[in-house]
Parts: C-alpha cells; structure tokens; sequence
C-alpha cells in the first residue's frame, strides 16, 4: 500500500514545486497532484528524482479550473477541446513515470433537461469509448471518479454504481474507478461495503480520503478510518491512498493523524530521508 501526499492540497503554505521537497522532508514517498500543468513535466521530475519520491497520480486537463470548469469529457460543445486535452496529459504521466491519469467528467448546467443530460451521458460514454483506443504505454490506465454534489453542484458522475456501470459497458480493461471515500461517504455512505465490492471487482484503480463532512485530516472525521485502512490490509490492496484532504492548519503540524491510524510503516524513517 502506498500512502502519497496530495501536493495541491497539502503545503499549501509552499510554492508549487517546493511542495515535493516538503513531502519528502514528512516522509512521503508518493505524491500525487491534479494539474502539473504549469511546470514543465522535466523540472516536476528532476524534482520528484532529487528527493526521492515517485509521483502516483495526475488529472487530465479539466478546462478553466478558475473560471468553474470541473472537467470536459461530458460536454457535447467541447469534445475536440478534450481529445486536444489528452495528449498533453500523457505527455506528463510519461515522463513522470505514472501509470495511470484521473479524467474528469464535469458539470451539467443547471437549466438542463432530461433530454439535455442523456446528451451529457452520451457524450460521456462516447469520448471514454474513443480514450481507451489512443495509444498509451502498456499498463497505464484512465480513472472516472465519483465527486460529490455538494461540493460541486451539477457534477456528472457522483455514485460509485454509475462509474462502475458504465466501465462493464464499455468493456475496456484500461478503464478503472477512483473511489474517493470522502465524496463516497457524503453521497452514498456505507462506505466499507462498497470499498469491499470495489476491491472484489478489479475494477479499482486508486483510492484518496479526506475527513468528512469538512474535508481537513482523515482522523477529523465522522467516517472511521482506522476500519477503512485494516479492511485494505485485510484485503491486501497494493494501489496508492491519495491524502487529498486540506489540512487544518499547518500541514506538517497535522499528520499526527498518520501515527493516530497506525501508519507510520508508510513513510520512510528519519533515516530513510534525504
């Protein structure tokens, strides 16, 4: 099990690229962001080489992240704007070494129609089709993930059955689930049953946690972590955690939580570090 810091969310108090070194200095020896997309992906890996971690895991270009966007694959006005998108994403996973890249759905507007969301969905399946046909390196796998409404109003796909679905039906094994426990929890709960059945499908690629309902450490939270981490040791689950919660306060002052949870064995030892 890999346990890899969410470096846009965590060190936060840092620039961008410091955030690596960050991570490592804490003891991580995975990171995972959303966009890299503003440094070059060579400086990001001379970065990740220079401390010694490896990056897990990058979301594909999700538009104007600043003007609200929240993903283009369900548009039906902007699919050569996400075919445009890809290759740039596989660029950087590339040269990050990464296996795999998170695609964002995006939102519906909100004077839609029943008929204006099947269009959605249908543009949805549709460009996913055409993804999984672009060459990529062997192994390397595209991620739908789940997000919650509440925090994002209007997004397309928020339950874990509807992602799941829709892979069987497309049938391409390079297709998998993120499953965010915290966008899980506040949508649909029950949260170790439908973790078990997602680690029993093969279908899931990578897991992230955050507190519930505020989103700040996993041990400030109505969702019980400590069970969530013994059922993927119980279950052997040997994929990455993302912590892409926001901290609290100050990031480094707030991962007692790691030691709280029992997972120390995760980051490398003082030692270890360089």
């Amino acid at each position: 099990m890999k346990l890899a810091a969410n470096i846009s969310m965590m060190f936060t108090e840092l620039a961008f690229p410091d955030r690596i070194a960050a991570a490592a200095s804490a003891g991580f020896r995975w990171i995972e962001c959303m966009f890299p997309y503003e440094f070059a992906a060579e400086e990001l890996l001379d970065l990740a080489r220079r401390h010694n971690v490896q990056f897990v895991l990058i979301n594909a270009p999700a538009g104007d992240w600043a003007a609200g966007d929240r993903g283009l694959a369900s548009d039906p006005d902007r699919v050569e704007e996400f075919k445009k998108s890809i290759p740039l994403a596989l660029h950087y996973a590339k040269t990050l070494g990464i296996n795999q890249a998170h695609v964002l759905a995006g939102c519906y507007p909100k004077s839609a129609e029943v008929g204006d969301l099947q269009h959605y969905w249908f543009t949805y399946r549709s460009n996913l089709e055409w993804l999984v046909e672009q060459e990529a390196p062997t192994g390397f796998h595209w991620l739908i993930e789940p997000i919650n409404t509440r925090d994002v109003p209007g997004y397309l796909l928020s339950y874990q059955a509807q992602a799941h679905d829709l892979i069987t039906a497309i049938g391409s094994d390079r297709l998998r689930v993120q499953m965010d426990l915290y966008h899980c929890q506040i949508m649909e709960g029950d949260i170790l049953t439908r973790l078990r059945a997602a680690l029993d499908s093969g279908r899931l690629g990578h897991i992230q946690i955050a507190g519930v309902p505020e989103r700040h450490e996993p041990n400030d939270s109505e969702l019980n972590y400590r069970k969530v981490f013994d059922l993927l040791e119980t279950m052997a689950y040997q994929g990455a955690v993302g912590c892409e919660y926001r901290p609290r306060g100050d990031t480094l002052e707030g991962l007692g939580w790691v030691q709280q949870l029992g997972l120390t064995a995760l980051l490398r030892t003082q030692g270890d570090r360089r």
